[in-house]
């Protein structure tokens, strides 16, 4: 029994070495290799939109737009939303006609910059620094409490340094819980 157990894991040293091996030289063997998604460098784990140098680890430190970026959430952590948006709830139910109302909405307001699936890699937020919030992630983080989206879209990132708009003056509350409710519904059909 011993030797089948060591037979199988040779299998499967060998087929995880052809895996790579296939997975290494694939771009070039199907001609996809021009394709800017599939260049020589293309690394999956880190996409070609995410390239730019605000993306980039750096030298193990946060760089000035990566703390830039986390500045608002380190507010968050450690005092919480302004009084005005404390105990805030979005009101509507996740419903088909709410998300639809909601993706409008994004579309219309948020996804030149966010991109239309909330990549952060819409047209006029490529050269805004640090770059846009991730926002099909972020949605998704422990903090991304009701009142922390509501404060986050009504006050925008003018206090925290960055391009990302008030938009209290250009939607009313219930439209941004509107876009809050088809971001928790994971952008569909953007």
């Amino acid at each position: 029994m011993e030797y089948l157990t060591n037979f199988h894991r040779c299998l499967l040293v060998l087929a995880t070495t052809l895996l790579i091996f296939f997975m290494a030289i694939w771009p070039h063997q199907s001609g996809l290799a021009q394709d800017p998604m599939h260049q020589e460098r293309f690394d999956r784990w880190n996409p070609y939109w995410m390239h730019r140098d605000r993306w980039g680890p750096g030298n193990g430190m946060m760089d000035s737009e990566q703390r830039q970026r986390m500045q608002r959430h380190w507010t968050f952590m450690h005092s919480g939303v302004p009084q005005a948006y404390r105990g805030k709830t979005n009101p509507h139910p996740t419903t088909s006609d709410i998300i639809r109302a909601g993706s409008t909405l994004y579309a219309e307001q948020c996804a030149s910059c966010h991109g239309v699936q909330g990549m952060g890699d819409g047209e006029a937020g490529r050269d805004l620094s640090p770059s846009p919030a991730l926002l099909a992630f972020m949605i998704q983080m422990p903090m991304s409490v009701d009142e922390y989206m509501l404060w986050t879209i009504s006050e925008g990132g003018q206090p925290f340094g960055t391009e990302m708009p008030a938009f209290k003056e250009d939607l009313s509350e219930d439209e941004i819980w509107k876009i809050v409710t088809f971001m928790r519904a994971g952008f569909p059909g953007g």
